[in-house]
């Protein structure tokens, strides 16, 4: 219901994808060190197919909480993903 907060949430969301590689400082390059990540990886896609489902919903009262609820967990997903790798990396260092 909220233009300028739409228009902001879409801005980060494309941002957020242009600042990943350079906040990428994992030891590894791939997934497969990282099961934790695995699982945080599926959960992501899982929100993206959600997202995209809710979008295409009109703007009603179960749509839009649906919606606000999946737009946390889309960018909850670009804080614990370096917060998972970095606690990896420090347990397989130790």
């Amino acid at each position: 219901p909220n233009k300028l907060g739409g228009v902001i949430a879409l801005v980060m969301s494309i941002a957020i994808l242009f600042l990943m590689p350079l906040l990428h400082t994992n030891q590894s390059q791939g997934l497969q060190f990282y099961p934790l990540n695995q699982i945080l990886f599926w959960y992501m896609v899982i929100t993206i197919i959600l997202l995209t489902w809710i979008g295409a919903r009109p703007v009603e009262t179960p749509y839009i909480l649906t919606g606000q609820i999946l737009t946390v967990l889309y960018f909850s997903y670009y804080m614990l993903n370096p917060i998972i790798s970095k606690f990896w990396d420090n347990l397989l260092n130790n």
